[in-house]
Parts: C-alpha cells; structure tokens; sequence
C-alpha cells in the first residue's frame, strides 16, 4: 500500500457534535484534543513523513469570545500533547495578531522534540492572505515555506470544501471526506483514507 508523505487533517464538526450530545458549542472543542494525538500516533505507525492539522482560521476569530477561548486552549493543549512525542513541531499563523496564543509563539521555528521523527505542523490564526503576502527582493514568497506539498487532505464532520487550508501546498491534493464529526474519531478513518487515496490516479498533472 502505497503512503502519503503528506497527511492533511481538517478537523471539523466539534461544535455539531457538542449540540448532538446536549453540550454547549464550545464544549465541542476539548473532545477533540486527545483524538489528534489518536492521528499521529497512527501516522506515524504508517511512516507518514509529514502531518498538518487545521486548529483555526483569522476567519474563526470572529466567533463568540467562548469559542475563541475554547479552540485556541484546545490547539495550546493539543500541542503540548505531541511535543511529548518523537516530532518536529512548527506553528504557522500570523503570529501578529492578538489572536495568536503568546504559548505558541516560540513554535513559529520549528522544534524538535524526542528522536525528531514527523513533522508536525499546526495552522494557527492561518489565513491564506497572510501565508501569501510576502515579498522578498521582488519575489512574490509564502510564509509556509517550511511546510512541504500535500499528497492527501481528510475533511472530518462531512464538509466538502477547503476552507483555505495551505492553497499552495494543496494544489495537487486529493480529498477525502468522513461524514463523523472529529470528536468521533477512529483510527479507521485514517485506513480507509489511504485505501482510497491508493485508487486515485495521482499524475501531478502529467
């Protein structure tokens, strides 16, 4: 079975899980935090090279302060779960703004953490306008160059868009949906992702 070097993870639905279960929307949030470290352990298994998760957008800052609060805790505590493992964690967000957490900041290098092992990107307070507006010495540049192509990105919660997760890295990607909300996580999903990510015919546009 062929493995994506690159496994992007847009982990949607917290808040529709929250209401299924009676809870308030921000609730949703904290019962996704140990799924994630579910996701990598199982990544890692499978030799994948290279992990993105999407924790929030600048556009998601715009929620009620009680989710704001929720899911920016949720992203601190969910990299301080992985940095307790063998990874190479990096942040990338526009780190400028208030709403980017002062505890992630010093993840803006990448840091290594255990015997190295994935990388580990997280996008925080992420926006495309601020990954691609950069200019160096008339070259137009993206803030995430550190972050390599995605071979294949998995939408949990059912949604059928990429909300802007990382347009340059996944011009190539292929897109695989779960209809289960995130907190309901298995690590099945991540196998019947790459079986059918083994059925695609991938050419780059070849």
């Amino acid at each position: 079975m062929k493995i994506p070097k690159h496994i992007g993870i847009i982990p949607d639905g917290n808040r529709r899980w929250a209401k299924k279960n009676g809870l308030e929307k921000h609730e949703g949030y904290k019962n996704g935090i140990n799924q994630g470290l579910c996701a990598f352990r199982e990544c890692q298994k499978l030799g994948v090279e290279e992990l993105t998760f999407y924790g929030f957008t600048a556009d998601n800052t715009k929620r009620p302060s009680i989710q704001t609060t929720s899911f920016t805790k949720a992203c601190i505590d969910a990299v301080e779960l992985i940095k307790k493992e063998d990874a190479q964690i990096y942040v990338a967000g526009n780190s400028l703004s208030k709403m980017f957490p002062d505890e992630l900041k010093e993840y803006t290098k990448r840091k290594f953490f255990g015997k190295r092992g994935i990388k580990v990107n997280f996008l925080i307070n992420y926006s495309w306008e601020w990954d691609l507006n950069i200019k160096e010495e008339n070259k137009r540049i993206i803030n995430t160059i550190d972050i390599s192509r995605v071979d294949l990105i998995i939408r949990w919660g059912g949604m059928r868009r990429l909300s802007g997760f990382l347009p340059i890295q996944s011009v190539y990607s292929d897109f695989y949906v779960v209809d289960e909300f995130w907190p309901d996580y298995k690590n099945e999903h991540i196998y019947e992702a790459i079986k059918w990510y083994n059925k695609q015919d991938i050419t780059l546009g070849g």
